[in-house]
């Protein structure tokens, strides 16, 4: 069911989107550049404390905050793209198809 929206509706609309896709950008920038710092440190730590580079490197505790905090990124990037990113209408009529092909099949 599609909604007639103004132009004014449509540029709010529109603004609001934008927005959201700014915030999640930003944040993935953050992210990205937090936790690359955040990593360096712990390794440099870990060499540190006796660990040789490969240990340190591979330690997986160093790693926690990217799985944790990008659960987090994940939500939000379906918040923001939603959950079209996978399901899209395209693959929804692909899907459609192969159904209805396989239930000619069998008749």
């Amino acid at each position: 069911m599609k909604t007639n929206y103004t132009e004014e509706q449509n540029y709010i609309l529109a603004k609001k989107k934008v927005e959201r896709l700014s915030k999640f950008y930003k944040h993935l920038a953050v992210y990205i550049v937090v936790n690359t710092f955040l990593s360096a440190i712990f390794i440099v730590g870990d060499i540190n404390d006796g660990s040789n580079f490969t240990q340190a490197v591979f330690y997986n505790s160093n790693y926690k905050i990217w799985l944790f905090w990008g659960i987090g990124i994940a939500f939000q990037a379906i918040n923001t793209f939603g959950l079209n990113i996978f399901f899209t209408n395209d693959w929804e009529k692909r899907k459609i198809d192969k159904f209805m092909n396989e239930q000619n099949y069998r008749q």
